[in-house]
């Protein structure tokens, strides 16, 4: 069973990526954080097979949350959802250590990428720059 730790500040959001992860019959939400500093404490507690984490939050960015993340268990994928996917964010995510980014709004891509991300690949799809 792959554990999946959701990091967004939306309840609704985090709701309806619950909702399509966990059709995946071997796919779990083992949490949900709400800021940055919640995340890094859950993964410090238990830490999971994968991290889906917002770019924007109320504390601390997505970036650097990564970048925590990274440092302390770099075996652990992350991957970036963000409303405003761009290749500069692409660039400062995949620095941090991010393994993969992609749209909220393209929710099939969410599926695709964590597919790709647990066979330990990346993925970045082509964004435009800015």
């Amino acid at each position: 069973m792959v554990r999946i730790l959701l990091v967004d500040d939306n309840p609704s959001v985090r709701h309806y990526l619950r909702a399509i992860l966990e059709q995946q019959t071997s796919w779990r939400v083992c949490g949900e954080a709400r800021t940055g500093a919640e995340a890094l404490r859950m993964v410090l507690e238990a830490p999971p097979d994968l991290v889906l984490l917002d770019y924007q939050m109320p504390d601390l960015n997505g970036v650097d949350v990564a970048r925590q993340i990274s440092e302390l268990f770099p075996k652990i994928p992350i991957l970036m959802v963000t409303l405003h996917l761009s290749r500069q964010l692409a660039d400062a995510a995949r620095l941090a250590g991010v393994r993969g980014a992609c749209a909220k709004q393209d929710i099939g891509s969410v599926v695709e990428a964590v597919e790709v991300l647990l066979r330990d690949q990346t993925y970045f799809p082509a964004v435009s720059p800015g």
